[in-house]
């Protein structure tokens, strides 16, 4: 699974604290295309996709939420609760997000502007592209 966390330097003091990301240094991507998931209700889930082509650094960057990775043959539950630390998804990962805390900003960096023919937003058919993918 070509997922990894990212940990973005911390800049404080008693004014308060900044966090920057810099292709080539945190970033392993020139980032194309930015948006931000919030006011997720109760327990809602979000994303149930994957990507053929993109690439995606994920950030809470407020409040706390957890990504199920699956990569068709293992998944793994990443909780992502600083804004210090970014999740980067690579392509042919299955994602979801879920259990939002009430607070949470969830902010994606990613590597192309949105292109709905990269999407595969059902499971089995993830599944199906895997496994003709890979013969």
């Amino acid at each position: 699974m070509d997922v990894k966390i990212i940990h973005f330097q911390q800049h404080g003091d008693a004014r308060g604290n900044l966090v920057a990301a810099e292709l080539g240094k945190e970033l392993p991507f020139p980032v194309r295309r930015v948006y931000y998931i919030y006011g997720v209700k109760g327990a809602q889930r979000r994303g149930f996709h994957a990507h053929k082509a993109l690439n995606q650094v994920l950030i809470a960057i407020a409040g706390s939420c957890k990504i199920l990775l699956d990569n068709g043959k293992e998944q793994t539950v990443v909780p992502l609760t600083s804004p210090t630390e970014g999740l980067f998804i690579g392509v042919d990962t299955w994602r979801e997000m879920f259990d939002f805390s009430e607070d949470a900003v969830l902010v994606s960096l990613a590597s192309a502007e949105y292109d709905e023919s990269d999407y595969i937003r059902d499971h089995d058919a993830f599944l199906k592209y895997l496994e003709e993918k890979n013969k």
